[in-house]
């Protein structure tokens, strides 16, 4: 199925104000940001003749195997019928009540025992109301197997008809459709991450653990059943470390995935880097001890600038000594690297002591570390099991490691943050071994959070020119994998 045209049914949806925002009630008496209203459909036959062929397509994509259908009443009705009626499909109607006379029928229509019926619905929360149709169909000794949905509030009825037996097959998600209205302006961001915010903290569902307790679904588990949260999303997660929140959040609001490498000797080039880029980058990545001219007073300037212009200092350490070397290598010395630097990388060769030691001093602070997983140098040794071990060093010290420095996403848990480098418009390299690679391939094709570009922004005749076209390029290529990942 098109993505651009699922995108086009999406906007034709709002404008008709079949997506209403605001506060409604739903069937179960839940309060919702937003509210699906499909009935309006009926006034746009051209639009429900366009629904109901994305409908028969799914169900031709899917290859299902049925011997009748059913829509739920009463929004489905009369796009069950378009499908039957166009395609010469067996129909059958499900009466919401019995009649005191005539055949006192709750199914209408031709059917044997044992025959298959798919069910259709408008829209899907908790699945209630598939489960409902299906439940009177069993009683006239009808098979339910799959159901097909227009849009998927994704709130459990995806895992709640599966425990009953029932495939459902949604055509549009909620998030999908936040995505797209956000694209498209009908939305802002504030809107999408309330909206999401909301699925996600009132799921429907809550699955039986073995010991036969109730297990109350989690941010965790919504996350699972998605391909993809936004970087807002992401920032709300119960067990995300602060600081990682605080970056995912600055991503969002500024619409940047972009950090700048500022490998200048100039304290006075890096603060008019700072000045000048800041609007445009969620951080700033320094190299504090190639400066000619470092200073006390410096880094009190830096500090101001990221505050002003709501970015984080990333200083580009790479720690990789034992435990108490590295403590006072980023407290002390004449950098006191602590004190300034929202967040520093290390590598994992000298062992967990590494992140002991440097926790021993940043925790307190606030402060974050990212470790090397992979490096973007040619012939790298930062691969295969090394990374597998710095992944579990990450995951045994998430109170305080908040992401990687990798070429691809390499852990699955979204609170982690995965930052690469090499990242110029051009993929190639250099005669010292760098390595290059696109914006779109980084964040689209190899998932990773955020853009690191060094000489693509410092060698250009206009840095500011060059700083937005890399952003545009990093937040494009974030809200393609986003929005084609919700359907």
């Amino acid at each position: 199925m098109d993505n651009v045209c699922i995108d086009t049914l999406i906007l034709k949806l709002h404008d008709v104000n079949a997506v209403k925002f605001g506060e409604y009630k739903l069937k179960s008496g839940m309060m919702t940001p937003i509210y699906i209203d499909l009935r309006v459909l009926v006034s746009h036959p051209a639009l429900m003749n366009q629904v109901s062929s994305f409908i028969y397509q799914r169900v031709h994509d899917e290859g299902l195997q049925f011997d009748s259908v059913c829509g739920v009443p009463y929004t489905a009705l009369p796009l069950a019928t378009i499908i039957c009626s166009r395609h010469e499909l067996p129909m059958l109607i499900r009466r919401k009540e019995a009649k005191d006379y005539g055949t006192k029928r709750l199914v209408e229509g031709s059917f044997r025992e044992g025959d298959t019926c798919l069910i259709i619905e408008d829209t899907v929360t908790s699945g209630s109301s598939i489960l409902e149709t299906a439940e009177v169909l069993y009683k006239e000794g009808l098979k339910v197997t799959d159901a097909i949905v227009l849009m998927d509030r994704e709130q459990g009825g995806v895992e709640m008809l599966a425990s009953k037996g029932i495939r459902l097959h949604p055509i549009i998600s909620l998030f999908k459709l936040l995505n797209v209205l956000m694209a498209a302006e009908r939305i802002d961001a504030k809107t999408a991450q309330s909206v999401r915010k909301f699925l996600l903290d009132n799921n429907t569902f809550s699955p039986k653990e073995k010991n036969g307790n109730d297990a109350p679904a989690t941010k965790k588990t919504c996350v699972e059943q998605n391909l993809e949260l936004s970087y807002g999303d992401r920032a709300e997660l119960g067990n995300i470390h602060p600081l990682a929140s605080k970056l995912l959040k600055i991503m969002e609001e500024k619409q940047s995935n972009l950090c700048v490498s500022a490998d200048v000797t100039s304290s006075e080039e890096l603060l008019q880097l700072a000045e000048s880029l800041g609007p445009k980058i969620c951080m700033l990545k320094t190299h504090v001890d190639i400066l000619k001219d470092f200073t006390g007073a410096f880094s009190q300037k830096l500090q101001a600038l990221a505050e002003k212009h709501d970015f984080l200092i990333f200083e580009d350490r790479k720690f990789a000594d034992i435990g108490n070397t590295v403590k006072h290598q980023y407290e002390g010395g004449m950098y006191q690297i602590s004190s300034w630097s929202h967040i520093v990388n290390a590598h994992a060769v000298p062992g967990p002591g590494v992140v002991k030691g440097l926790s021993a001093v940043g925790k307190p602070l606030g402060r974050g570390c990212l470790l090397i997983a992979q490096m973007s140098s040619q012939g790298s040794l930062a691969t295969g099991e090394y990374t597998k071990a710095v992944l579990q060093m990450a995951e045994e010290n998430s109170d305080f490691v908040i992401g990687f420095i990798c070429g691809s996403k390499i852990a699955k848990r979204p609170e982690f943050i995965h930052m690469t480098p090499g990242v110029q418009m051009k993929a190639g390299g250099d005669l010292l071994g760098q390595q290059y690679t696109t914006p779109k391939e980084v964040i689209y094709n190899k998932g990773s959070d955020v853009i690191i570009v060094g000489r693509g922004v410092l060698e250009a005749s206009d840095r500011l020119e060059a700083a937005e076209s890399y952003r545009k390029s990093g937040w494009d290529a974030y809200t393609k994998r986003v929005t084609q990942s919700g359907q």
